[in-house]
């Protein structure tokens, strides 16, 4: 008990103490942790190897976060990029790194094993360092991202292929830095429990397609019985046991069928992205995901050997550079190919460039079925931390090169895939719009909302109401939303000239569309009236009305005189506005269209009446009514 108290006190004071020096230096939190763990990493000695393992369920725990952030629409339409892109970077890496490491004198089996587990980078590392950065929607963090789920994906095959390229021996580099067969690695010292050792191989397939179903179907029917049942113990703290059996159970039963733990969570994570508790789940791991990775970090950075390093550092640091240049090269191609441009090419090819946490299931792997040796396994660990522990320097080199690129270009974004449809469209997500969607969204229709600001969609889903980052304007996205099918297109865009040409292409291309149009002011009301809106609204009236109701009422006109004097104000307004249009003309100024500008006096006349008339009016029925409050000046 007093050992784990120590050690708590010291990874938790390590941290505390070096990531917010690291990041008030501009390092990022990641450099921070990892050099806190190189600072006390003698002081945990064998304990980190172990701290590693738990600590593994901050990578587990990030990717079910980012898989409820997913939908299998939106994972479909990355198809292309997990494919293509995600495909040739491990396999165009893996045949240069085999070459390479083949030239230095390794058996083609063992550069193979080699090829593969370098091929892989640091999706911890990475993804946190995008989130920290607002990178992720941009071009570069989104194909980043894709690369990265591809990789995750291909540690199954792996595990798969790593027996069959076992040697009789394992290998292990000599003093002069070649690399020769050495003795036999114990597997015997090494026992897990599993579901599939000792079955043919049609029964292995069908109890890891029995685990996935299993996952899918637990996800999609059990889900809801399950948080309603924690909901009538009304325990806050259930809800946390729940959401994290969920992701420990869902680790243990991929780990006993031979699956990557992290795959099968991630699969979890897309199976409820759709799910009402979506927002529940991610609340309540969130915290547990940032302390488990901050825990990883500071395991990498304590299993450094710097034994094993100081004692060749030549050759491990000239191999680490070799394998992070060969694998930017692979990177910076596949980006030029696939139309990467600019900063996103850079932060593609400078952020995937090292080795990453898999690496270190895949070597240990690797150990255990004598296709790597004990002695070469752990100068291979030695390159796989270091190249964790340059990539935060990579970031900061890419800031640098963003920075010389321009300090006003921004990053282009990426717009969403819309993979939803409903018989509202709402183009502009601002105050306005806001307040549209939630009436609408509350009284039980579906809403699909576009907006171009990316911050602003963001804001929105973190109170929980989906929205799409894309730009309204472009008649791709609204066929993508769905507007030939929409009853109605409310168009709430900042811009005067992009909503009413939002207008004029939905009345000329929709014209059973109803289009309700939020106005600036008269002169935009006019030309939403000419390009084709049903329904106009100026942003400023219904308050400025409300505001005028109040004054009437401090200034002694009863509620009632005061709501009809608003009332009359509002329809002889419209009434005035619909007039007008007929007589505006938006090559004239307003001021010196003649037309207008006697028909506007006349209206203001008129107004007058009417005002004068409802007054009377009211007068009249609370008199038969029993009284009225006295107007204003009046004996």
């Amino acid at each position: 008990m007093q050992d784990t108290l120590i050690l708590t006190t010291l990874l938790l004071g390590a941290a505390v103490v070096a990531v917010p020096m690291a990041a008030r230096l501009g390092l990022g939190s990641v450099l921070g942790y990892l050099l806190a763990g190189v600072a006390i990493g003698p002081l945990l000695g064998a304990e980190a190897a172990e701290l590693q393992h738990v600590a593994e369920f901050g990578v587990v725990m990030m990717l079910f976060l980012i898989g409820l952030e997913l939908d299998p629409r939106a994972l479909w339409g990355m198809r292309h990029r997990l494919i293509g892109l995600g495909g040739l970077q491990i396999g165009l890496t893996t045949l240069l790194l085999m070459l390479g490491f083949m030239a230095l004198g390794q058996a083609w089996q063992t550069a193979l094993a080699i090829g593969m587990i370098f091929a892989l980078s640091s999706t911890a590392i990475v993804l946190q360092t995008l989130d920290e950065k607002g990178l992720m929607q941009t071009s570069g963090g989104r194909n980043t991202f894709s690369v990265l789920l591809t990789q995750d994906i291909a540690v199954i095959p792996m595990l798969a292929l790593l027996p069959l390229l076992a040697l009789r021996s394992p290998v292990v580099m000599q003093d002069d830095g070649s690399m020769a067969l050495g003795s036999d690695v114990d597997d015997a010292a090494h026992h897990t429990i599993s579901l599939v050792d000792g079955l043919p191989a049609w029964g292995v397939t069908l109890v890891t397609i029995g685990a996935v179903a299993s996952v899918i179907l637990v996800g999609i029917f059990l889900t809801r019985p399950l948080f309603r049942y924690i909901h009538h113990a009304r325990l806050r703290e259930m809800y946390t046991a729940l959401a994290l059996l969920m992701v420990v159970s869902i680790a243990a039963l991929m780990s006993l069928v031979g699956l990557s733990a992290a795959l099968g969570t991630f699969l979890a994570g897309v199976v409820l992205a759709n799910s009402e508790f979506r927002h529940e789940l991610e609340s309540d791991l969130a915290p547990f995901k940032g302390l488990l990775l901050g825990l990883f970090f500071i395991t990498v950075g304590a299993g450094i050997d710097f034994g094993t390093l100081f004692a060749a550092p030549v050759r491990i640091f000239g191999i680490t550079i070799a394998m992070m240049l060969t694998k930017g090269a692979v990177l910076y191609l596949l980006a030029r190919i696939f139309d990467l441009r600019g900063r996103a090419r850079w932060l593609f090819t400078l952020g995937l460039a090292q080795a990453g946490e898999f690496g270190f299931v895949l070597l240990a792997f690797s150990e255990q079925q004598n296709v790597i040796g004990t002695a070469l396994s752990a100068e291979l660990l030695l390159i796989v931390a270091l190249s964790m522990l340059i990539t935060p320097l990579l970031f900061i080199a890419y800031d640098r090169l963003s920075h010389r690129m321009g300090s006003d270009a921004k990053e282009p974004y990426e717009e969403d895939d819309i993979d939803e449809k409903g018989p509202v469209i709402i183009a502009g997500i601002g105050r306005f719009g806001q307040v549209v969607n939630r009436l609408v969204q509350a009284s039980g229709y579906s809403t699909v909302v576009l907006d171009s600001d990316l911050n602003t969609v963001q804001l929105m889903r973190t109170f929980g109401f989906k929205g799409f980052f894309g730009d309204p304007t472009r008649p791709d996205i609204l066929h993508a939303a769905g507007i030939d099918q929409a009853s109605v297109l409310v168009v709430a865009l900042d811009g005067k000239a992009s909503a009413v040409n939002l207008v004029r292409y939905a009345r000329t291309h929709y014209p059973d569309l109803h289009i309700v149009a939020r106005a600036r002011d008269r002169v935009h009301v006019y030309e939403l009236y000419a390009a084709g809106a049903n329904d106009i609204v100026r942003e400023l009236f219904d308050g400025s009305l409300r505001a005028g109701r109040y004054v009437l009422e401090n200034l002694g006109l009863s509620d009632y005189e005061a709501s009809e004097a608003e009332m009359a104000f509002y329809h002889h307004d419209r009434a005035t506005l619909r007039d007008l249009a007929e007589v505006w003309d938006p090559d004239i100024p307003i001021a010196q269209n003649k037309a207008y500008v006697e028909r506007a006096k006349a209206a203001n006349r008129d107004l007058e009446t009417q005002l004068a008339q409802a007054l009377d009016e009211t007068e009249r029925n609370q008199s038969r009514l029993g009284g009225r409050a006295k107007r204003p000046n009046e004996d």
